[in-house]
């Protein structure tokens, strides 16, 4: 008789089973002693304990032999208790129906409280809000301190996606450390509340760079913003840059160009196709060179702003209707540019009523004071009446007072504080005839004691009689000319035309200042 071998069990939870039985041994008809059937009936009861142990662990299959007590509980047994204990855990999941449910329902509350205080919440759905009424309470009360009101809120309603302590405190406080001013904070999400989402570093910040890149002075760039906070939202590589390539590219000094945008900074918001190209290329058109365009817009730059087909095109049209020159309309916008951006039609109408009335100037007459002096259209009328008035009082007659206006529109313009020192000048010390300021009206435009007092010494030592003209119309350098001839032309004459096209053109001074605090408009 053989006995098989087999391992024995080491540790109760890794339990291995090695049986090195003799396939089919026992088939042999033998005698067998009672002994050695003991053996056996002991190692069959040993095997299905360790059958019944390694099945426990899960490693093995089930012996079909292995003992009918041994039973497991039905599959359907099983998932019928998992279904009661999830029911009954205290850890248990909403379905998503559920989910969905209870953020309609959450949403339905918001929505209920924004109607209740006046805010029209139509354009929100699909925008992530608070889930509570008392967080959108917050962000609404927030706006509030701003000075953002309930109309302003339902401008841009999306402003209410805004946390406030992600999205809306961040952004204020790197504004604040720029230098905007608290004061114009409410002005400033009026026009731009979209900034409430911007990322500091990833939007706000490389346009104050760009900015800077533009030489525009660190102390400006508050200014810059408050004036046009829409450009805290442009692409820096889009409309921006390719405006300001054109500005230099038609002349405009590229040192200028940080003074241009302080001014006016708009200009980086146009479209050089549709905006800016076709209105320089306008002003070509009516006789203005490219680098005087450029002159003017280092100086004025917002008259770019204006309108090509809703104003520049009906004021120069509006010009030629009152008398004005086909061939002045140049010389007029070059020295007042602003008078193709103002509401003209009503002011030509209105001042060449009252000029007709106290002057007597016809609607020729008119034009040209138009071409000579295009500001006279902005001038008022109770100003313009003193100065007439201090015409009187010295003498003039109201013809007299006319052909001064039609010779020197300025005069109407001038302080009439300073102009009374020089009439006293003229007649207590120059001893002249009053004809002699309605020939040469413009004397009251020049300096007493810069020009008219130093000049009217020397012709005196000299001896010498002559115009007004002769004494006062040239420059330093050409009357000293003047002086130093052995032979005086009393009849020479410098050309008095109207503006100069070529001085415009003159490149400007290095010092130029770009303060933007000290810019201002002329009177």
């Amino acid at each position: 008789m053989k006995l098989g071998s087999y391992s024995g069990i080491r540790k109760p939870n890794c339990l291995l089973v090695h049986s090195q039985l003799p396939g089919l041994s026992f088939l042999k008809t033998q005698l067998v002693h009672p002994s050695t059937i003991d053996v056996c009936r002991n190692r069959e009861r040993r095997i299905g304990l360790l059958v019944c142990k390694h099945s426990y662990a899960g490693t093995s299959r089930i012996n079909a032999s292995a003992p009918a007590s041994t039973s497991s509980p039905k599959p359907e047994t099983v998932r019928m208790g998992r279904r009661q204990a999830r029911s009954s855990s205290l850890y248990s999941r909403p379905s998503l129906l559920d989910m969905k449910n209870e953020r309609m329902e959450n949403r339905a509350r918001v929505y209920e409280f924004l109607r209740g205080i006046g805010i029209v919440p139509d354009e929100l759905d699909g925008l992530e809000l608070p889930v509570t009424v008392e967080v959108m309470q917050e962000r609404v009360d927030f706006l509030h301190t701003l000075g953002m009101t309930i109309q302003d809120i339902n401008n841009y309603p999306l402003v209410l996606g805004c946390s406030v302590k992600k999205n809306m405190i961040p952004v204020l406080d790197y504004l604040g450390k720029l230098g905007i001013r608290k004061s114009t904070f409410t002005e400033f999400l009026r026009r731009y509340p979209q900034v409430l989402h911007a990322s500091v570093v990833v939007d706000l910040q490389p346009v104050v760079n760009y900015l800077q890149g533009m030489d525009i002075k660190p102390n400006n760039i508050p200014r810059v913003l408050e004036r046009y906070p829409e450009l805290l939202g442009f692409k820096l590589e889009g409309t921006m840059s390719t405006s300001v390539a054109y500005l230099v590219g038609i002349g405009v000094a590229r040192r200028e160009i940080g003074e241009v945008l302080t001014k006016y900074p708009e200009i980086l918001g146009m479209r050089v196709g549709r905006v800016i190209k076709p209105f320089v290329e306008y002003l070509e058109m009516l006789g203005i060179p490219r680098l005087a365009v450029a002159r003017l817009i280092e100086k004025r730059p917002h008259i770019i702003g204006y309108g090509l087909e809703e104003k520049v095109k009906p004021n120069v049209e509006s010009l030629l209707e009152y008398n004005v020159r086909e061939s002045s309309l140049a010389s007029i916008i070059a020295q007042y540019p602003e008078i193709i951006g103002l509401d003209l039609k009503l002011k030509l109408a209105s001042q060449q009523i009252f000029l007709n009335s106290t002057l007597g100037l016809s609607p020729e007459e008119f034009g040209r004071v138009l071409e000579k002096m295009p500001q006279v259209v902005s001038l008022s009328n109770k100003p313009t009446q003193r100065h007439m008035d201090f015409f009187k009082d010295c003498g003039f007659s109201t013809e007299q007072i006319k052909q001064m206006v039609l010779g020197c529109p300025q005069i109407l313009a001038l302080n009439t504080d300073i102009m009374k020192v020089s009439f006293g000048y003229f007649q207590a010390e120059m001893k002249r005839d009053l004809e002699d300021l309605v020939t040469f009206p413009a004397f009251f435009t020049y300096g007493l004691e810069s020009t008219i007092k130093p000049r009217n010494r020397q012709i005196t030592k000299r001896g010498l009689k002559c115009s007004l003209s002769w004494l006062l119309n040239c420059s330093d350098e050409r009357f000293e000319e003047r002086m130093n001839y052995d032979f005086i032309d009393m009849e020479e004459l410098e050309d008095d035309s109207s503006f100069d096209m070529n001085s415009l053109m003159q490149t400007r001074e290095e010092d130029s200042s770009s303060d933007y605090d000290n810019d201002s408009d002329d009177e």
